[in-house]
């Protein structure tokens, strides 16, 4: 049922870059580049590798292998995970001076893409099509193409989740209630590939063929199962965090009102 174990060196690379770059950019370039700058709290530290852990976890064997020749529901699993979980949590980790320096020379560019309508724009339309059937079929059967596709994929979501995580005044984060409304407005557009996945009669996907079979499902059945992945997997995580958003918005409104009475009543 399982794939035969293999290596897969480009995201072990991916990984291996990130985790040693963190590491060595926190403990070592931070004294040059901005002497003084705090650096990462213990929580950050968890934030980044536990999201390199989960791009590695979807995307290596057994997961990796599974979600590209047998299951299109485990492929929208390692989709969900490198658009709506990994992102905010490197984003969450990423001190500011980091990203700032990161940013050096490039921010006038990437300031644009990281406005919320072209973010958000430019997001769902990448998302939309690598569900496409025929990009998905390049996908699954040309390795470059996947890791490519999936760089594109994640770099996108980067960009959709800075008007709410951004970590530096570089790229501005909209005001708590307007993160709400982008993030309501991020969860309706998934539906529209959620429902064609979900209803759909006929196999979408014919490069996945009968693999299915193997797991005990039909291809119709894998592929409605991956749409109800994609709507409420993915619909839970936006409204978990407009649900932190809120609550950090009424305490921080709460602290306001009662700085206000505290000096109203000196």
């Amino acid at each position: 049922m399982l794939p035969p174990w293999h290596p897969h060196f480009d995201v072990w690379a991916v990984v291996v870059v990130l985790g040693v770059g963190y590491w060595y950019a926190n403990a070592r370039l931070r004294r040059i580049l901005a002497p003084g700058a705090p650096g990462p709290r213990r929580r950050q530290w968890w934030q980044w590798y536990l999201g390199l852990a989960l791009i590695w976890l979807v995307s290596d064997w057994p997961l990796g292998d599974v979600g590209e020749s047998q299951l299109f529901t485990v492929h929208m699993v390692e989709h969900m995970t490198l658009s709506l979980v990994a992102p905010p949590l490197l984003l969450m980790a990423t001190p500011r001076w980091l990203a700032e320096a990161v940013l050096k020379g490039v921010a006038r560019w990437v300031r644009p893409v990281a406005h919320p309508v072209a973010a958000f724009s430019l997001f769902n339309g990448v998302f939309i099509l690598i569900h496409w059937p025929d990009l998905v079929a390049v996908m699954v059967t040309n390795s470059l193409a996947h890791l490519l596709v999936h760089g594109v994929l994640f770099l996108s979501a980067l960009l959709m989740w800075m008007p709410v995580l951004s970590p530096t005044p570089t790229i501005p984060k909209l005001r708590r209630p307007m993160q709400m409304l982008y993030l309501f407005a991020q969860s309706l557009l998934p539906t529209i590939p959620a429902s064609f996945l979900t209803f759909s009669s006929a196999p979408l996907y014919p490069v996945y063929g009968d693999a299915a079979r193997a797991w005990g499902l039909t291809a119709v059945a894998d592929q409605t199962i991956a749409g109800v992945v994609m709507k409420l997997g993915g619909g839970f995580i936006i409204w978990a965090t407009i649900a932190v958003i809120w609550f950090r918005w009424t305490s921080e409104e709460r602290q306001w009102e009662d700085l206000e009475s505290s000096v109203t009543a000196t």
